[in-house]
């Protein structure tokens, strides 16, 4: 215990640099990998004006999938709507396999406004419906198949899976790592928590979470929220704001704060 202390800097190697570039050399093509790859994502996403090998039944205006995009087949019966943000490595398919006739009906409507997060899936090997303005975070996976097992004696993954239509309605919020089950009917402005596994009937303006998902806040015209909610809500800024009257607000102190206020309650 009371032996010498050890000499860290004697006896620790110093760091030898593997390359043979000397410092500016390296920045200089770090910025150009940099700039390789912001101009490899722009040109490999995807637009309805650059649709690459991809054919949509329909895409909308200003809708675009990031590049590199995750697994897509069956593209002709999925319709994406207007000003939709696809992340990266995003899966749309529509069918069980590649290459399969679905019929004159599209199998994955997308509405307007859509965002879905990096990683996410969406899996339509039946109808899928996702309404306007929805937003999902980032590995969130929907899905209208399921495996079976009805047959104790078959591998799971040789049974024929079951499939039952799956819709979310406008205005929801699909927190990262939700999954939504077949036969899922979620209502209009729900939120669906991080991690909650979705599966039969969540009414409008509801708030879920679990596994399997539970509703644990509710808004109804008669008792607005309930349980209240604990936090008021946000203010939006107001409209005329200028960005440097933001940045004077946020070099105020608590008594120029106070005083403002003092202001504001006089005027």
């Amino acid at each position: 215990m009371g032996g010498p202390r050890a000499e860290y800097r004697e006896r620790v190697p110093e760091p030898k640099n593997t390359f043979s570039f000397s410092s500016w050399r390296r920045r200089l093509l770090q910025r150009a990998v940099h700039a390789g790859w912001a101009w490899v994502q722009r040109t490999g996403s995807v637009t309805a004006e650059s649709p690459g090998r991809l054919r949509f039944g329909a895409m909308g205006t200003g809708t675009r999938l990031a590049f590199p995009l995750g697994t897509v087949f069956g593209e002709p019966w999925i319709h994406l709507g207007a000003h939709c943000i696809i992340g990266e490595q995003v899966t749309l398919t529509a069918g069980l396999m590649p290459d399969l006739d679905l019929g004159p009906e599209p199998i994955l409507r997308i509405g307007d406004g859509v965002v879905l997060g990096r990683g996410s899936h969406v899996i339509a090997d039946t109808t899928v419906s996702i309404g306007s303005d929805c937003y999902f975070g980032p590995y969130v996976y929907v899905t209208s198949t399921n495996h079976s097992y009805d047959d104790p004696h078959e591998p799971i993954g040789k049974q024929w899976p079951r499939m039952d239509p799956v819709e979310i309605g406008p205005g929801c919020w699909i927190g990262t790592g939700a999954v939504v089950l077949p036969g899922a009917r979620i209502g209009r402005n729900v939120v669906v928590a991080a991690g909650a596994v979705v599966r039969g009937t969540v009414p409008d303006h509801a708030v879920v979470a679990g596994a399997p998902a539970r509703v644990v806040r509710r808004w109804t015209a008669a008792e607005g929220w309930q349980p209240p909610l604990r936090t008021p809500p946000p203010v939006p800024i107001p409209e005329g704001v200028t960005p440097e009257q933001l940045l004077a607000l946020a070099d105020l102190d608590e008594e120029g704060a106070a005083r403002l206020a003092e202001l504001e309650t006089e005027g």
